[in-house]
């Protein structure tokens, strides 16, 4: 594969993928921690704002659709979540959420 996507690339596309909650872009949110472009695809290493997130699997869905936009055949967008660490929005993100 030799595609020229750049991490900038895919964090437009990121953009586009807002919490279905809280209806701000996941990246905005931070919740991508990691982006590896591989000679065979891209792997995104995410988290949740919450482990118990109903939205999890629609989420991960999303991401995968998205970044698959830029020319991505199936299984070549690796999304993995992680819980560590937790989730803390930025001063940033609590500014945008009033707290």
């Amino acid at each position: 594969m030799t595609k020229n996507i750049t991490k900038e690339d895919i964090i437009q596309k990121l953009k586009l993928v807002k919490d279905p909650e809280i209806e701000i872009d996941i990246w905005t949110l931070g919740l991508i921690y990691k982006i590896t472009l591989e000679e065979d695809g891209v792997e995104i290493l995410m988290t949740l704002t919450t482990p118990l997130c109903p939205f999890a699997d629609d989420l991960i869905a999303l991401v995968e659709k998205k970044v698959s936009e830029l020319g991505y055949d199936e299984g070549e967008v690796c999304v993995e979540l992680t819980f560590e660490p937790l989730w803390q929005p930025s001063d940033e993100v609590k500014m945008l959420l009033g707290i």
